[in-house]
């Protein structure tokens, strides 16, 4: 009798083995994201192009997604701890650390940043001076960090997309920095005279994903579907859902 059950358990574990192993694959979701990149409510994603992509990333593999909401600043730690598995949206040049446990993916699409105001016109970030611009908080930006230490320009932070657009449009100051997507999402729902005017490109940045190269992560699996995705053009049709 005593074998018996110790067979049955046996049987038992070694069956639940396999789904032991097909857990969720671990997306971080910067909650300073905002539309059309994700619409976070309540702490949970809820839209945007992000979420659609890594979703498609998991299921291409036969796994669900789970997405880890953080801010911005605790995402490096939750990457070196094994936290998360994946991180989307991101691009050399904007992080400080190296990610020698991460292999970076081909870029999902081109983020363009550009100087805004809130009147039509042409002019650089270097043309400024003694200027507050709006800025999201933990967010690098190459090109402007020399004037922001130099003091020639001062960032005023927001915790996310929105607010730095949405404090631009009230006068809280008289130029902001965004990427041309959320500019667009945000302008599509104001009035004309309302509208925030792009006065120049100051990057354009292949942005990517990079995934935790550890045995428990089917990490060559997860690249090979973006390299499928791209082939297929999936990246173009979501990012067209979106315009």
């Amino acid at each position: 009798m005593v074998l018996k059950v110790l067979l049955t358990l046996l049987l038992l574990m070694l069956s639940a083995a396999p789904f032991a192993e097909e857990r969720p694959i671990r997306f971080s979701v910067n909650d300073s994201w905002a539309m059309p990149m994700a619409r976070i409510k309540n702490g949970r994603t809820v839209e945007g192009i992000l979420v659609d992509l890594q979703q498609r990333m998991a299921a291409k593999i036969g796994r669900k997604a789970a997405f880890m909401v953080m801010p911005r600043m605790r995402v490096q730690h939750a990457m070196n701890s094994g936290d998360i598995d994946v991180r989307c949206y991101i691009t050399p040049s904007w992080v400080n650390a190296g990610h020698h446990r991460f292999i970076w993916s081909l870029p999902f699409m081109t983020q363009r940043n550009v100087l805004l105001g809130t009147q039509a016109q042409s002019l650089q970030a270097e043309q400024l001076s003694g200027e507050r611009v709006g800025t999201i908080l933990g967010f690098n930006y190459p090109r402007l960090e020399p004037l922001f230490a130099s003091g020639q320009l001062e960032r005023e932070d927001a915790r996310t997309q929105e607010q730095v657009l949405l404090k631009l449009q009230a006068g809280r100051y008289r130029f902001a920095v965004s990427d041309q997507l959320s500019l667009d999402w945000f302008n599509r729902q104001q009035a004309p005279a309302e509208k925030l005017h792009v006065l120049s490109e100051f990057a354009a940045d292949p942005v990517a994903c990079i995934v935790r190269d550890a045995p428990d992560v089917p990490t060559m699996a997860l690249l090979r579907a973006m390299v499928q995705m791209k082939q297929d053009g999936e990246f173009d049709a979501l990012l067209d859902r979106y315009r």
